[in-house]
């Protein structure tokens, strides 16, 4: 073999190395075709295009030396793309010139192009995805040498583009779902603040630029939180911290330490000194949750806190002073725990000054579409998934569902059911186990209501409604309806129908 024909051997190898390089390095073809610009001759022409076997065409897609305005997109008749697949099945690499080119299969090359050619089909994966084009002398060995990393270039570009077009269609979604709620992003209110909460907000309203401590009761789950950052963010202490301390998560032993801080050798393991979490809430708020949980010794302690704002650090002999609004919050009947002794009665008086209760989500089934729609949302942010809303037969489980962890449950089964529907749809009823769960037995021996002579609540309840359907002739709302009988609100009645497996429509057969 002479000097010659190695030293082109050896060429085609760097080049083939410098374009797998190029491939790694740009996700993006336009990028790659103008990084293999320095490698090719200065009269060399190379055009990469996507092949669309249903629509019958190629496209351009990257191009040197071609107008980028020129056999953009080209469309083929039968007998021309038969042909083409002729030449792409049959070899690796189609070696001709332009002319013939454009005489067997015009569509193919630019009609500028002059002189050699070779034309080889692009298959990242065993399917032809596109064609590689190169005009030039030694053409058939240049397309030898970047067949396969122009193969992967094109393959990363399609990629690129799904992707990309992927990610719009979930923004225009996501755009879309926010325009019917009303709302300019996932965070920026609180859902159910005209409907369910409306008598809560109105309260915040009232005490947010005050410092007057609050104490917000509710349900596990209900969003006790999430009220007390809108009080924050609504006080003049809003540019301050804002410190979230689980009361009942603290060890007892450690409960003093962690919300008034400790001098160094103060205790076995203190090294050094720590500011508690009263030192760094100063100048904001901090919100004492699950407050029922302290202990009475650190009742006291923070009872003397909330006075004067003064304490000391454990081991330590100097009064600190903390400017910081508290805001507490307990699922506890705090009352019944005064009462019992459970709770100091003083330190109650100081934290209820504004009591703000929060109503479980089975008393704010209007919220419930909204609620869903915003975990929706919130759920397609974490996971990277197109936002679905549920349909009408998801929100008719999701009313019809006790929620005994509140709005907190609502979000769990909300982000269960997207991960189930893979971003195609909510799973909501598989999300909530619906038909998953057999229905419990009665032990055997033991009394039952039916054995006593008794109706079961439910069933007692389900006659009952039907009778008053059958009064009403099926209406459930209006001044004639069954709602106003039971004087129940309509949506808590269809939802106690649904429960109890209710078919009122049945009910209209003697409507005129």
């Amino acid at each position: 073999m002479g000097c010659i024909e190695m030293s082109r051997i050896l060429s085609n190898e760097a080049l083939a190395g410098a374009a797998w390089r190029l491939a790694a390095q740009y996700p993006r073809l336009p990028e790659f075709s103008e990084g293999l610009r320095p490698l090719l001759d200065e009269s060399a022409h190379l055009a990469i295009r996507r092949l669309d076997a249903a629509a019958q065409t190629l496209e351009t897609l990257a191009h040197l030396g071609v107008p980028a305005t020129e056999n953009r997109r080209a469309a083929f008749s039968p007998e021309a793309w038969a042909t083409l697949l002729e030449w792409l099945g049959r070899a690796a690499v189609w070696v001709g010139n332009s002319a013939g080119l454009a005489r067997s299969c015009p569509g193919v090359a630019p009609a500028a192009w002059r002189g050699p050619l070779a034309l080889a089909a692009l298959r990242p994966a065993e399917q032809t995805i596109g064609v590689l084009l190169i005009a030039t002398r030694d053409a058939e060995a240049l397309a030898g040498a970047l067949r396969e990393p122009c193969a992967t270039a094109l393959a990363n570009e399609l990629r690129w583009r799904e992707l990309a077009s992927g990610r719009e269609a979930a923004e225009a979604e996501r755009q879309a779902l926010l325009l019917r709620l009303k709302r300019q992003d996932i965070s920026d209110s609180i859902v159910g603040a005209d409907t369910g909460l409306n008598e809560v907000m109105r309260a915040v309203g009232q005490v947010a630029r005050a410092d007057t401590p609050v104490l917000i009761l509710g349900e596990t789950g209900t969003g006790k939180e999430v009220v007390a950052r809108a009080l924050h963010a609504r006080s003049r202490r809003a540019a301050g911290p804002f410190l979230r301390v689980n009361c009942g998560a603290l060890p007892p032993e450690l409960i003093d330490s962690e919300l008034f801080g400790h001098e160094r050798g103060s205790f076995t393991g203190a090294v050094g000194a720590r500011r508690g979490w009263f030192e760094r809430a100063d100048g904001g708020t901090l919100f004492l949750d699950e407050v029922g949980e302290l202990p009475p010794a650190a009742q006291v302690r923070l009872l003397r806190v909330l006075q004067d704002g003064s304490f000391q650090r454990v081991g330590g002999e100097r009064g600190l002073n903390v400017d910081v609004r508290v805001v507490a919050a307990t699922n506890r009947d705090l009352r019944t725990a005064v009462a019992t002794g459970g709770f100091r009665e003083d330190l109650w008086f100081r934290l209820a000054v504004f009591p703000i209760p929060l109503p479980p989500l089975r008393e704010r089934v209007r919220d419930i579409p909204a609620l869903a729609a915003h975990f929706s949302l919130r759920a397609a942010e974490r996971l990277g998934l197109p936002p679905r809303m549920p349909d009408a037969a998801d929100l008719a489980l999701l009313e019809g569902y006790a929620w005994p962890g509140n709005v907190r449950e609502l979000a769990s089964v909300i982000e269960r059911a997207a991960i189930l529907g893979d971003g195609h749809r909510l799973e909501v009823a598989r999300s909530l186990g619906v038909g998953l769960f057999p229905s419990a037995h009665v032990p055997t021996g033991e009394p039952t209501a039916a054995s006593a002579g008794l109706a079961p609540l439910d069933a007692a309840m389900r006659g009952h409604i039907e009778a008053v359907l059958a009064r009403c002739h099926g209406r459930i709302e209006g001044p004639f309806g069954a709602a106003r009988l039971l004087e129940m609100n309509p949506h808590t009645l269809r939802s106690r129908m649904r429960r109890l497996g209710m078919d009122w429509t049945r009910f209209r057969t003697n409507v005129r």
